[in-house]
């Protein structure tokens, strides 16, 4: 196979675990052969790796798959739109290029990205799309940031919310084998990795499927690795939060974890949460912050709220409303309900558009008002960041403990490095330091 004929162009969206599965196909791509590259005008094949979590991501996968049909005679969809509508993505492209190769990949199916890639090529439509509990650890893979790797600890979830497509696409909670993740993490250490990402789709249901919450046990395995290095625990649902509260606070006592807790609450409204299928109530997510915040004053509280889920009246955002102004979090993800079919909560009554665009806004407005207040409770202190990016010019990004991002001016090379910095200025989203 020629040179040209081995050139990949690659596009992916998504969640932390789909840039990981990103990460592992350009790796075993390039452990094969292929050359990944930036510039669609030297690539024989396109490579989209697809998110479908709200409607207005839906709508930008569309249109990337159209764009790259017509561009591509050869193209592989991967991604969780192809687990739910694998018809529709063939669709999509064969409208605007009837001579166009459509190959699927799906979530659990990206360790065979190679011989899709290599059929796709001879022109064979060869899709890849059945279930299985395929383990993403101790494979290829090619770094998006050098300094992070991301590590999946387990695929699917023990949930059924009412608004989430992600559980048609997933599937029920598969933990993969705490050894392998450790493995895995050792790894990227080797690699030269400083910080590490755990992730899956809800953290702390890790290991319910084998008999009991293990999320504890792994992070205690993890942060006895040797060397210095931080750990971020992504995303953790308040439901399965609460069972293993205390022994997460005393995990979070160690040093190399940051002090980061991503708790997404939804609603501040127990009737929404109800609807939502939560299996948790507002005052479940105020404990578990309480909790945190008094051993951790400082911390990142992150959350996502949705607004304008059906039949959310005024007083039930006035409860999410207050709730944000009592817990007070740093970081809050706020999206405008978007029904999407094959939900529950698509069969609902939907709210009008003007109502979710009128709350967002006013949600918004709270939100960075309070991110930027606890961010100025951080000027003239100094604390150790980790650069773990490059800015523009002669700026750096980094984290500090508590997982607020800093910037760093500086014409020395930190990438990697742990600084010192003294903190003068803070804004709604990030930090900005004097290294020391």
């Amino acid at each position: 196979m020629e040179k040209m004929e081995k050139t990949v162009y690659v596009e992916g969206y998504g969640c932390t675990a789909n840039q990981n599965n990103l990460e592992i196909m350009c790796g075993l791509l390039e452990r094969n052969g292929f050359i990944i590259v930036k510039n669609p005008n030297i690539a024989r094949i396109a490579l989209i790796n697809t998110c479908i979590v709200k409607g207005p991501t839906e709508q930008r996968m569309i249109y990337r798959i159209k764009e790259l049909a017509r561009r591509f005679r050869h193209l592989i969809v991967s991604g969780c739109m192809v687990n739910v509508n694998p018809d529709k993505v063939k669709e999509i492209a064969r409208k605007v290029n009837e001579n166009v190769v459509v190959s699927l990949v799906g979530t659990n199916q990206i360790l065979n990205i190679v011989k899709a890639v290599k059929n796709n090529i001879e022109n064979k439509q060869k899709d890849f799309l059945e279930r299985r509990k395929e383990i993403k650890l101790c494979v290829p893979k090619s770094y998006k940031n050098r300094v992070v790797g991301i590590t999946q600890i387990s695929e699917g979830c023990i949930n059924r919310c009412s608004f989430c497509v992600v559980k048609i696409a997933k599937g029920n909670l598969f933990s993969y084998p705490l050894k392998r993740i450790v493995e895995n993490i050792k790894r990227d250490l080797a690699s030269k990795c400083k910080e590490i990402w755990i992730t899956s789709q809800d953290n702390s249901s890790y290991g319910i499927d084998k008999g009991k919450q293990m999320l504890p046990e792994l992070l205690k395995k993890i942060t006895s690795i040797k060397g210095k290095f931080l750990v971020r625990v992504g995303m953790c649902n308040p439901a399965t939060v609460k069972p293993i509260v205390n022994e997460l606070v005393e995990c979070y006592e160690n040093e190399k974890i940051f002090k980061f807790l991503h708790l997404p609450v939804q609603s501040g409204s127990n009737k929404i949460l109800s609807l939502m299928n939560r299996n948790y109530k507002v005052e479940d997510f105020k404990k578990i912050v309480r909790k945190f915040k008094k051993r951790f004053p400082e911390m990142t509280l992150a959350t996502d709220i949705i607004v304008g889920f059906p039949s959310e009246t005024e007083k039930d955002f006035k409860k999410t409303i207050e709730l944000v102004k009592e817990t007070k979090p740093v970081v809050v993800n706020i999206s405008r309900f978007w029904s999407m079919p094959g939900t529950q909560a698509s069969k609902m009554e939907q709210l009008d558009e003007k109502t979710k665009k009128k709350r967002a806004k006013e949600l918004m407005k709270l939100h960075l008002k309070i991110a930027e207040e606890e961010n100025k409770k951080f000027i003239n202190k100094e604390t150790e960041v980790l650069i773990d990016e490059k800015g523009f010019n002669n700026s750096w990004i980094g984290r500090e403990k508590n997982y607020r991002q800093v910037v760093v001016f500086s014409k020395e090379k930190l990438l990697g490095k742990f600084c010192n910095v003294r903190i003068e200025e803070a804004k709604s989203h990030y930090l900005i330091g004097k290294k020391k």
